[in-house]
């Protein structure tokens, strides 16, 4: 069973990937500041520093925490005798909103900026941007997931259900499309779009400091972070990135030893909204 989800989440994955990465090709909206070629080889080496460091350190603990928490029956999921697509559905609810709270801490924390900040670094926004992650910042995490899954106790297909919901509205949402403005205006209300993400990696700080939904738009607009609309016209030309380091292409290997050597490269910690 393991396995197959495992395997399962996997293929969802690459196909999601390989899926939008067509699809941008066909119809971008913003022009690359770096050829194809240069992308997929700076990424695919940080996709593969990070597939080695989850799988080796995170992937088998945090299952086994899973299966335990869910055996000792902790957890609100469990105290309130949730099973089935009811404990999935909601299960996928709450962890995104967990998921939302990470985030914000992740741009007004000092330390965890350090190391997200290299997400937000990228000039360019597409589906690559969606690999661009340090592994400090996936290994953190793994930590405040360990608490989310003890809190909310997740069954091991919740949890993955989640994961791979992520995965496929990372890939989505990081990706270089658009759509019409009827249909942009209806989905963001549910769910985050390209363009509704896309204001959050603008270097306009009271567009970046916004926008920190995964899956479900609605925690910005309940918590009072939603930036404000701009249509695709407002939006074409407006820079993708940080204010500080735009001149510089950092290689794999630079760019996962930025939070120790190159402190002051990239943008310290983005300013309070």
């Amino acid at each position: 069973m393991n396995i197959d989800l495992d395997t399962g989440r996997l293929i969802v994955f690459l196909s999601g990937f390989f899926i939008f990465l067509t699809v941008e090709q066909l119809f971008s909206v913003r022009a690359g500041t770096l050829p194809l070629y240069r992308r997929a080889t700076l990424h695919a080496g940080i996709a593969i520093v990070n597939t080695v460091c989850v799988r080796l350190l995170v992937y088998v603990p945090l299952l086994m925490w899973i299966v335990y928490v869910e055996q000792m029956g902790w957890g609100v999921a469990r105290w309130l005798g949730l099973v089935g697509w009811q404990e999935f559905i909601l299960s996928v609810i709450v962890l995104d909103a967990f998921d939302y709270f990470w985030h914000r801490a992740n741009h007004r924390i000092p330390f965890l900026w350090r190391f997200h900040k290299a997400h937000h670094s990228d000039n360019d926004l597409d589906v690559f941007t969606a690999l661009r992650f340090h592994p400090g910042e996936l290994l953190i995490s793994s930590l405040a997931k360990a608490i989310w899954i003890v809190i909310w106790g997740p069954s091991a297909f919740a949890w993955f259900l989640f994961e791979i919901s992520v995965s496929i509205c990372a890939q989505f949402h990081h990706s270089n499309i658009d759509m019409p403005e009827s249909i942009e205006q209806q989905l963001s209300k549910i769910i985050v779009t390209p363009r509704f993400h896309a204001l959050h990696h603008l270097v306009e700080r009271e567009y970046g400091d916004r926008n920190y939904s995964t899956i479900f738009s609605v925690w910005d607009r309940f918590f009072g972070t939603k930036a404000i609309h701009l249509s695709a016209t407002e939006l074409q030309g407006r820079e993708i990135g940080l204010p500080e380091g735009r001149d510089v292409v950092l290689s794999a290997s630079e760019l996962l030893l930025e939070p120790i050597k190159r402190r002051n490269l990239l943008l310290p910690k983005p300013e309070e909204s």
